[in-house]
C-alpha cells in the first residue's frame, strides 16, 4: 500500500521537475535568443560609431596633407582600408540581424535600409579614396577656402545626397535598434523570471503537501519499528513489535519477531561457549606470553651481545694489525721502533681485554652498566693515545687528523683514561670512516667554564635532519650512512655516549648533510 502510493506521488514530482526543466530551458532559449539580437544590434551601433570616427581621423590627416604638416600616405591608406573593413562588417551584420529577427517583415525591411546605406557610403568611399590619392599640398597662392570646400563636399556628400544626415539618421535607427531589441531580451528575462517562479511555487507546495500527507501515515507504524529496533539494539530481545496489519510495515514487524527469536536461541548457546572459550584461550595466552617474552629477553641478550662484541673488538683489532703492518713494512728499524709497536699493541691488546670483560659482564647481568677507575689524569694523554691509535686507520683512508689545543697543557681531568681515549678513538673512527679520501678531520680541546671540551669536526658525508635524533639509537644506521659504508653495526656513538655519560659528561651531534659532522664532548 505504502510502496504504491509512495512510487505515485514520486512519479509525480518527477513529472512536475520535467516539465518545469523543460520551460526553464525554452525561457532560456528565448532570452538567448533575445540577447544574441541585441548583441548583433550593439555591434551594429557600435561599428557604425566606428566608422563615422574613422572618417573624421581621414578628414584630419587630409588637413595635414594640405598645410603641408607631415601626413604619410600609409596612415591615409591604413584609415580607407580600415573603413572597408567596418563596412564589410556591418554587411554582415546585417545579414544576422535579418537572420535572427522573429519579425520576417520587420528583418526584410532594416535589411534593405541598411543596404542602401552601406551602397551610398561604399560609393562615397570609392569617391573618397580616388580624390585622396592626387592629394598635394597647396600653393602659396592657393585659395583654401576654396579647396577645402571642396574637400568637404567629397566627405560628406554622394551623389546628390549628404552623408552627414544619412549617417546620423542610420546611428539613430541603429540606437533604436538596440534599445528594441534591449527591451525584448528584458521581456524575455522577465517571463523567465515569472514562469520558473511559478512553477517552483507549485512543486513546493505539492511537494509539502505530500511530505505532511506521508509524515502523518507513517508516524505511528515508523514508531512501532523505531521502538522495537532500539530494544534490540539494548539487548531486550524479548520485546515484540505490534504485528497487527496487512502493509508493508507490519510485515517487517513480524520478520523482526521472528528475528528476535531465533537470536535468543543463539545467544544463550553464544554465551555459554563463549564463557568456555574465554577460560581456555586466557589460560593458553598466559602461557604464551611468559613464553613469548622470556624468548624475547634470550634473543635480544643474545643479539646485544653479538653487535657489541663485532662493534668493540673491530677498532682494536683494526689498531693492532695497523700497527704490525707498520712495522714490518719496509726495510728493518731499530730496536727502539719496534719497542713502540710492540709497546702500543700490548696496550690495544690490553684495551681490548678490558672491553671483552665489559661486554662479558654486560651479557651475564643485562645491563650496560661499566667499570669505571677514576683518577686524575692529564687531558693531552688520552688524547695523544687516541690520535696515535686511529693514525694508523686515517693513513689506509687517506685522512688527515689535525690537533688544535686550545687548553692549558697541565689541564687534569677527574677520568678513567683507557675509557677516555677509548671514547675519543670512537669518535675519531667515525670520523674517519665517514670521510673521503683526501679528507681532513679536525680535533680540538678546549676549556669552557668549569668543563672540558672536545670537538671533532670532519668534512664527510653528514647527516640528514630527520636522521640526527636517532644515532644514538642502538643498532640505528641511516640510509646515507649505509650506502657510504656498509659494514657498519649503528653501536659506536650509542657507547660513546654511554662512556660519556659514566664520565659525568654529556655528547651532542650537530651536522649538516653532504658537508659534515661535529661531535662535541663536555667533560667537568
Amino acid at each position: 500500500m505504502f510502496r504504491q502510493r509512495l512510487s505515485l506521488a514520486l512519479a509525480f514530482l518527477a513529472l512536475a521537475f520535467l516539465l518545469q526543466g523543460a520551460l526553464a530551458w525554452w525561457a532560456v532559449e528565448s532570452a538567448s535568443a533575445q540577447v544574441v539580437r541585441g548583441r548583433v544590434a550593439s555591434d551594429l551601433l557600435q561599428v557604425h560609431l566606428e566608422l563615422s570616427a574613422q572618417k573624421q581621423r581621414l578628414r584630419l590627416w587630409t588637413s595635414q596633407a594640405l598645410l603641408q604638416a607631415g601626413a604619410d600616405p600609409a596612415e591615409r591608406d591604413a584609415h580607407l582600408s580600415a573603413m572597408h573593413r567596418s563596412l564589410d562588417a556591418l554587411d554582415a551584420l546585417a545579414l544576422q540581424a535579418a537572420a535572427l529577427d522573429g519579425d520576417a517583415r520587420r528583418a526584410a525591411l532594416e535589411l534593405q535600409q541598411r543596404k542602401d546605406t552601406l551602397g551610398i557610403l561604399r560609393r562615397s568611399l570609392h569617391e573618397l579614396d580616388q580624390a585622396l590619392q592626387d592629394i598635394r599640398p597647396l600653393p602659396r597662392d592657393a585659395d583654401p577656402s576654396a579647396t577645402w570646400a571642396a574637400i568637404n563636399r567629397v566627405f560628406d556628400l554622394s551623389q546628390g545626397q549628404d552623408l552627414r544626415y544619412r549617417v546620423a539618421e542610420t546611428i539613430g535607427q541603429e540606437r533604436a535598434a538596440v534599445e528594441r531589441e534591449r527591451q525584448a531580451a528584458d521581456r524575455a528575462l522577465g517571463r523567465l523570471a515569472g514562469g520558473v517562479l511559478v512553477a517552483t511555487g507549485t512543486i513546493a507546495l505539492v511537494a509539502a503537501l505530500l511530505a505532511l500527507y506521508f509524515a502523518r501515515a507513517l508516524r505511528r507504524p515508523l514508531h512501532n519499528l523505531s521502538t522495537g529496533a532500539q530494544a534490540l539494539q539494548r539487548g531486550e530481545l524479548q520485546h515484540r513489535m505490534d504485528e497487527h496489519g496487512a502493509d508493508e510495515f507490519a510485515a517487517v514487524a513480524r520478520t523482526l519477531n521472528a528475528l528476535a527469536d531465533e537470536l535468543q536461541r543463539h545467544r544463550d548457546r553464544e554465551t555459554q561457549a563463549r564463557h568456555e572459550l574465554e577460560r581456555q584461550v586466557q589460560t593458553r595466552t598466559a602461557e604464551l606470553e611468559d613464553a613469548l617474552q622470556s624468548l624475547q629477553r634470550v634473543d635480544a641478550s643474545r643479539r646485544q651481545l653479538f653487535a657489541d662484541i663485532s662493534h668493540e673488538l673491530r677498532t682494536p683489532t683494526t689498531a693492532i694489525r695497523g700497527e704490525a703492518e707498520i712495522a714490518l713494512r719496509g726495510r728493518a728499524k731499530p730496536t727502539e721502533d719496534y719497542q713502540d709497536a710492540l709497546r702500543r699493541i700490548n696496550e690495544t691488546a690490553t684495551q681490548l681485554g678490558r672491553v671483552i670483560d665489559d661486554l662479558l659482564t654486560m651479557a651475564r647481568s643485562d645491563t650496560q652498566s661499566l667499570s669505571m677507575h677514576p683518577q686524575h689524569v692529564l687531558a693531552v694523554e688520552p688524547v695523544q693515545d687516541a690520535l696515535q691509535q686511529i693514525q694508523p686507520l686515517a693513513q689506509e683512508r687517506a685522512v688527515q687528523i689535525d690537533w688544535t689545543q686550545d687548553a692549558p697543557p697541565q689541564l687534569a681531568l677527574w677520568a678513567d683514561g683507557p675509557r677516555l681515549r677509548q671514547l675519543l678513538v670512537l669518535l675519531l673512527d667515525n670520523a674517519v670512516r665517514y670521510s673521503h679520501p683526501g679528507a681532513r678531520v679536525q680535533l680540538r680541546t678546549a676549556v669552557e667554564g668549569d668543563a672540558w671540551l672536545a670537538d671533532v669536526t670532519d668534512q664527510g658525508i653528514g647527516i640528514p635532519a630527520d636522521e640526527l635524533p636517532h644515532v644514538f639509537e642502538r643498532n640505528y644506521r641511516g640510509e646515507h650512512a649505509r650506502r657510504h659504508r656498509a659494514d657498519g653495526s649503528g653501536l659506536g656513538l650509542p657507547l660513546a655516549r654511554a662512556l660519556a655519560g659514566a664520565h659525568g659528561g654529556s655528547l651532542r651531534i650537530t651536522s649538516t648533510a653532504g658537508q659534515g659532522t661535529t661531535a662535541t664532548l663536555r667533560l667537568p
